[in-house]
């Protein structure tokens, strides 16, 4: 199993290589980084480890920045001296995480998480990373509408929804009025606080607020009906579902 360290304090990152050697007979321990700047150049450069155990708080900022640079598909076991109760929300979508002083039965309850999960799937990560994130984050406020010659100033939490239609993005008003947007569905989705939107497929971003109501639908899947109605296809798809219902449940 190849892990990476990344932990910035040298006796912790001793203590964890020590005891992950305990834990783990065919350890191969890849390297120990100290900051964001060396993790984003490491992890542009190698393949990706089997897991990377990573320190929250590096000397050059908060770890999480490193996901804004680097497309991490990796499972990830955070370590942390922060409490327990500020870290109910990293205990999600497959994601564990170690606190300080690290005890060896939490390794191995980590590790044997990783064993017993199979493949891995990235988008787990970014929805960890989203949720984090979200509590600390300031998102936009508004969007600026230009049509022609006219520019409008749009209050995004006015907007029921987003989607593209033959190419060209747009949104929807709570009161049914439809405008072009300059970004792009994954522009737009980062710009949006995901305890409020969510992105459903490839074409749509809902604003929870403009659910009307849900249909089950096949593969587990979930059809939900808007308000404002619109004749596309709102169908949660296959690799979000999951993800759909613990945002519904606040969680996501």
């Amino acid at each position: 199993m190849q892990i990476l360290i990344i932990e910035d304090e040298q006796p912790a990152a001793d203590r964890l290589k020590k005891m992950l050697a305990d834990v783990i007979p065919d350890l191969e321990i890849l390297g120990v980084l100290v900051s964001i700047q060396s993790a984003v150049k490491w992890l542009k450069e190698n393949p990706m480890p089997s897991i990377i155990m990573m320190d929250i708080n590096l000397a050059d900022g908060p770890s999480f920045e490193i996901f804004n640079q680097v497309d991490v598909t990796s499972p990830v076991i955070f370590i942390t001296a922060y409490d327990q109760y500020a870290l109910d929300a990293f205990k999600v979508n497959s994601i564990d995480y170690i606190l300080k002083p690290i005890k060896k039965e939490d390794l191995e309850r980590a590790i044997n998480k990783f064993r017993s999960l199979g493949t891995y799937n990235a988008v787990q990560l970014q929805a960890l990373i989203k949720q984090i994130s979200a509590s600390n984050r300031e998102y936009q406020k508004r969007i600026v509408i230009r049509y022609g010659d006219t520019i409008k100033m749009v209050e995004i939490d006015n907007v029921a929804y987003f989607y593209t239609e033959d190419k060209i993005n747009f949104l929807t008003t709570k009161d049914n009025l439809r405008y072009p947007v300059d970004q792009n569905i994954d522009e737009l989705e980062s710009i949006l606080d995901p305890r409020i939107y969510f992105r459903i497929n490839r074409q749509f971003i809902i604003n929870i607020n403009a659910i009307e109501k849900m249909l089950a639908w096949s593969k587990s899947r979930v059809k939900v009906i808007l308000k404002p109605e619109t004749t596309l296809e709102t169908i949660v798809s296959t690799e979000r579902s999951p993800f759909f219902k613990d945002w519904l449940m606040g969680r996501g």
